[in-house]
């Protein structure tokens, strides 16, 4: 059993006023130096520089091209290594937000390393559009930032228009091809931007100006598919299948009646 909560900017609530770390929910976010840094960016490279991707052969291009924009190696990324992926630090799934990082230093004209230390210019322009805060090292070991659960539901508001279009053009960069559901939500839904982070944590925004975030209070992310579903009345999140080792579906996750 997980329990989801939910906020929203309409000030609708379901269940408790959290406190959370923003983690990869803040990437839309945290790429605004990067797109300051250049006016002919492709959508392929903004949404990269968003994304939480699975090393599938079209997101780790992406994530190459931005790498040759800022004349940086992959040696030169600092989000270290994650198991099982491919391609060592390229195959992070960070990979492409620390390569848009490089190329925003770049742009700047500021030193490349160590970009991920909270001193350095760009994490400090990060925290400034971001609105500072409580931080902490996140996975990838850039800071990240503390909010309530009402502040992460405006999170992704305040996301620009180049990057809202570039995610909505490329979503499958954003997430992945399949069980991603912040780009299924970007497919099925017009309108919407969406961005899960780790620990449970999953932020989205219309371009209406409405914003929600969604909790699982265990941090497993596989219960926010259904939640969001209610929550967006999408018949098709509803029910997430469970699938084995041999991609065969043994059960399903559904809302608790």
């Amino acid at each position: 059993m997980h329990r989801v909560h939910v906020a929203t900017t309409d000030g609708e609530r379901w269940g408790e006023e959290l406190r959370l770390f923003l983690r990869s929910s803040a990437k839309p976010i945290q790429a605004i130096p990067f797109v300051e840094g250049y006016d002919d960016l492709d959508d392929d490279e903004i949404a990269i520089a968003c994304s939480s991707h699975h090393a599938e052969p079209a997101q780790l291009q992406a994530v190459r091209k931005v790498l040759a924009r800022a004349g940086a190696a992959v040696d030169d990324l600092e989000n270290g290594l994650q198991e099982c992926r491919p391609d060592g630090k390229l195959g992070h799934n960070c990979s492409g937000k620390h390569a848009g990082m490089l190329a925003a230093c770049a742009a700047h004209g500021w030193p490349l390393h160590p970009y991920r230390e909270p001193s350095h210019p760009l994490q400090r322009r990060i925290a400034e559009v971001i609105g500072g805060g409580e931080t902490a090292v996140d996975g990838c070991g850039v800071p990240t930032f503390a909010r309530t659960l009402d502040g992460a539901a405006e999170l992704l508001t305040h996301t620009p228009p180049r990057i809202r279009d570039a995610m909505r053009a490329r979503p499958e960069l954003v997430g992945a091809s399949r069980d991603a559901t912040d780009t299924e939500l970007m497919c099925l839904r017009e309108g919407w931007i969406a961005k899960g982070g780790a620990e449970g944590l999953f932020c989205a925004a219309h371009a209406d100006g409405r914003g929600l975030a969604l909790k699982a209070e265990d941090g497993a992310y596989r219960a926010i598919r259904p939640a969001l579903g209610l929550v967006l009345g999408i018949d098709e999140f509803l029910e997430t299948p469970v699938r084995n080792s041999r991609d065969e579906v043994v059960g399903a996750i559904t809302l608790a009646r």
